[in-house]
């Protein structure tokens, strides 16, 4: 999963509380309701993308929780407003990945029980962005997350284009909780639902936000086969996500480089495409400066500790 959210618009945090108190308060159910309706619409139009174009992840560490409890506050008011229930979906399993995983990536071994309490609540942060998503699937289409875990391969059938940020969450969401919770087997047996989750969002879109469902598919196909994974469709995907993306974003290069040269033993392509990720120039497309100084940290990182990586690490298994 890659941290880009999609959505363009600016929002200021700093006068989010005013506006959410005011609209609390006002007066008369009715008033009150289109207040906070009005205040959602704004608040899940314009989620994320300031964050998106900013170059210092400890300024958006820092900042983020704010939005997301806010988010929420508001999804007490609203429980089914579909805006919210996506923002708060894709917030929460971007933060996931951008802080608590990330960070657990950087510490390596150096200190297993901080490595572990990061990606245990890296994982709670994923599932509760993937519980979100699923209350706004059921908003769609009653009864889809039974389907997801009984027949996922027909579950889907009915959605649609616009359907594809809902889907592609979704999917991102609650295959970083699965990628985080190998050892929890109620999650690891839900894999399934999240391949069709991210098929489905492909056929309907397969260019959406520049590539991005090719490149969760790049992680999702680096499995093993007896998993449903293909080294083949891995490459394809990433030869497409980097197409897509024009080569602005170094996400995908991280994803193959962990995903399939260091477990293949391949040390040469690894620093190839660790070293492609870092040449991408965060100034090319200022939508994406936040997703890729965060994918060139972990670059640097992995290069850093190429020599363990490569001397640990058996061919056929990652060792972070």
């Amino acid at each position: 999963m890659r941290v880009r959210p999609s959505c363009k618009a600016r929002w200021n945090t700093g006068i989010l509380l005013p506006l959410l108190a005011a609209a609390l308060l006002a007066p008369g159910c009715s008033l009150r309701r289109m207040a906070m309706n009005g205040l959602a619409d704004s608040v899940a139009g314009g989620t994320g993308g300031v964050f998106a174009s900013d170059d210092d992840p400890e300024l958006v560490r820092d900042a983020a929780p704010f939005s997301l409890k806010t988010l929420e506050a508001l999804l007490v008011e609203l429980p089914e407003h579909p805006g919210l229930l996506l923002a708060a979906c894709s917030g929460f399993a971007q933060y996931a990945y951008a802080f608590p995983q990330t960070d657990a990536d950087l510490v390596g071994d150096a200190d297993y029980a901080r490595v572990e309490a990061l990606r245990t609540r890296a994982r709670k942060l994923f599932v509760r962005g993937r519980d979100y998503c699923l209350r706004a699937l059921e908003q769609r289409h009653p009864g889809v997350g039974e389907q997801l875990l009984l027949a996922p391969e027909g579950a889907l059938d009915w959605a649609g284009r616009a359907d594809v940020p809902l889907l592609y969450w979704s999917g991102a969401s609650w295959g970083g909780a699965i990628a985080l919770g190998l050892d929890r087997p109620e999650l690891v047996a839900d894999f399934p639902a999240v391949r069709a989750l991210l098929a489905r969002a492909l056929a309907l879109d397969e260019a959406w936000d520049r590539g991005a469902i090719h490149a969760a598919l790049i992680s999702l196909d680096a499995v093993p086969e007896a998993m449903g994974g293909s080294r083949a469709r891995a490459r394809q995907h990433f030869e497409r996500a980097v197409e897509l993306s024009g080569g602005a974003s170094a996400g995908p290069y991280v994803s193959y480089a962990v995903g399939v040269a260091q477990p293949d033993g391949d040390r040469a392509d690894f620093e190839h495409l660790l070293g492609q990720a870092l040449a991408v120039d965060p100034e090319r497309d200022a939508s994406q400066r936040l997703a890729n100084a965060i994918a060139q940290r972990r670059a640097r990182h992995l290069l850093d500790r190429a020599d363990a990586l490569f001397s640990e690490a058996p061919a056929g298994g990652e060792t972070r």
